[in-house]
């Protein structure tokens, strides 16, 4: 297929190469030129904008990092809009609130009667080198067909219904993963500091009904005290304002989510953003130190 790929970050730059190593055509364009090169090194064509991206394919991927970011690639100055060809396809893969998927979507087929499909990511950076995330997807059966470049991608690809349905899977994950981060951060501190080591508490926790990948990869970073980012805990801050956002406008109460948003605000005020979410137990150990 024709391709195109905006968004050549951490995740965007291994998925693209996935999609030119299974024999896709492939126009990229990124707001810094230097991000293009690994790709143009493989046999992308580079372009000179987004509208550009969208002249040349027949699906067109993002991967941003918010809401602000689809928006003014898809509808500002020479934004995808611009160039695309009626029953061309969008498919974000960027995590942004549901509301605005499906606002996006809407007017993307009004106004070039283009279906946009949100289809956000689970597995961070090694997932996507490896092609082995979640992908959860909100589009109409019919067109599942014409997405298919997607299947070289990730290892799960779940229909999970119509447009923003795949951005609230997604706050779904994240709600469910960083409460669990913040829960070994917990565990392993009052460990700490009833003198038993926290390295000897997760691996019994491991072995029992607690088990489970966030303590294997969060509390293993933990108890080395390794909180160089596998995933910028700004990312998960901003994951957790669009949790925190679709439940005020529904009238969800979410009480333990909002307890875990106001640490990861506490992590951000202590200038930890760039680190990794491992990082809420240092949080913790701020707070009793402030006490």
């Amino acid at each position: 297929m024709r391709l195109g790929f905006i968004g050549l970050g951490v995740m965007g730059r291994p998925m693209a190469l996935h999609l030119l190593r299974a024999g896709h055509e492939l126009a990229v364009w990124a707001r810094r030129p230097a991000s293009c090169q690994p790709l143009l090194d493989a046999g992308a064509t580079g372009v000179a904008t987004p509208a550009d991206v969208a002249r040349r394919a027949e699906v067109v991927f993002t991967m941003l990092t918010a809401g602000v970011d689809v928006q003014q690639v898809t509808f500002g100055p020479a934004g995808l809009a611009a160039g695309f060809a009626a029953h061309s396809v969008l498919v974000d893969m960027s995590t942004i609130a549901p509301q605005l998927a499906r606002t996006l979507a809407q007017d993307l087929l009004a106004r070039c009667a283009v279906e946009m499909l949100d289809a956000p990511v689970s597995g961070g950076a090694q997932g996507a080198i490896a092609a082995t995330p979640a992908i959860t997807v909100a589009l109409p059966p019919t067109m599942i067909a014409s997405v298919a470049a997607m299947e070289v991608l990730g290892r799960t690809l779940v229909h999970v219904g119509e447009h923003g349905a795949g951005q609230v899977a997604k706050a779904c994950n994240q709600m469910l993963m960083v409460a669990a981060i913040q829960a070994v951060a917990e565990a392993l501190h009052l460990s700490r500091a009833a003198g038993v080591a926290p390295a000897g508490v997760r691996q019994a926790l491991a072995g029992g009904s607690a088990g489970s990948r966030v303590l294997d990869v969060m509390g293993g970073r933990m108890v080395d005290r390794d909180f160089v980012a596998g995933v910028e805990a700004r990312l998960h801050h901003k994951d957790y304002a669009i949790v925190i956002g679709e439940a005020h406008r529904l009238g969800v109460p979410l009480p333990v989510s909002t307890q875990v948003g106001q640490q990861l605000n506490a992590l951000m005020a202590m200038g930890w953003g760039q680190n990794d979410t491992a990082t809420l137990l240092r949080v913790l150990e701020a707070m009793e130190g402030a006490v």
